[in-house]
């Protein structure tokens, strides 16, 4: 199977976990586009859900395929969010932020009771790290942000090339109004370690590293799909 194959398989069976009546938190991306596509089928079919979408994209997704929506702030507490990710490593630590909506994912996935990612086979790691790390940082005093960053990192033992986001040739614009860093760490050994030292920045809004929101992963090989749970 492609790649596009390979995702729909996965959002194909992450789709038998929600159920009628379910308040679902719906991911951004190529793959949890995917996932909006089959479940718009099953809405036709008479499945009810309320989703709250995680990007501007993904609502205007929703919105042309018939899938209902609510803001956050109308349903804080959500029953399930389906996402994709960049990265997936041991304990369903994740990489996200690939499609520029970190910040909203990360929100909608914490006031979910759980979490499933659907991703191909070549997104499982050993260790994360492959994948550049995206930052989302306010723009004021970007420079100053980016320094805070190398020497958080640096102590960490990492280091690598970190990159404001452009898209078309311009700088990138998250849904919040702010701006992201791609870092290019390479292996990250110890997620929780940078999480924090990331966290502690004033101008760092969010990073791309969820640890300890995913419940369970939903992955397609070419040979068939298989789960992996945060145990």
């Amino acid at each position: 199977m492609d790649a596009r194959a390979l995702k729909i398989e996965a959002a194909r069976v992450a789709l038998s976990h929600v159920e009628d009546g379910m308040k679902l938190g719906i991911g951004t991306g190529s793959t949890a586009e995917e996932f909006v596509r089959l479940l718009a089928v099953r809405i036709s079919e008479g499945l009810r859900i309320i989703g709250v979408p995680t990007s501007e994209r993904t609502a205007e997704l929703c919105r042309d395929l018939g899938v209902p929506l609510a803001t956050l702030d109308e349903e804080p507490a959500l029953d399930l969010t389906i996402d994709g990710a960049d990265e997936i490593g041991p304990g369903l630590s994740l990489v996200k932020g690939g499609g520029g909506a970190l910040l909203r994912e990360k929100i909608v996935a914490f006031a979910s009771k759980r979490m499933i990612v659907i991703a191909d086979s070549s997104k499982v790691v050993e260790t994360l790290g492959k994948f550049p790390l995206p930052v989302e940082v306010n723009p004021f005093g970007l420079g100053a942000t980016r320094l805070a960053i190398e020497t958080a990192a640096s102590r960490l033992g990492l280091s690598g090339a970190i990159v404001l986001r452009e898209r078309n040739g311009e700088r990138f614009v998250t849904d919040g109004g702010h701006v992201i860093l791609d870092a290019s760490f390479g292996r990250i050994p110890d997620p929780l370690a940078l999480s924090d030292a990331l966290h502690a920045i004033p101008g760092v809004v969010e990073h791309g590293l969820f640890l300890n929101l995913a419940d369970l992963a939903v992955v397609a090989e070419p040979d068939g799909v298989k789960t992996i749970d945060g145990v």
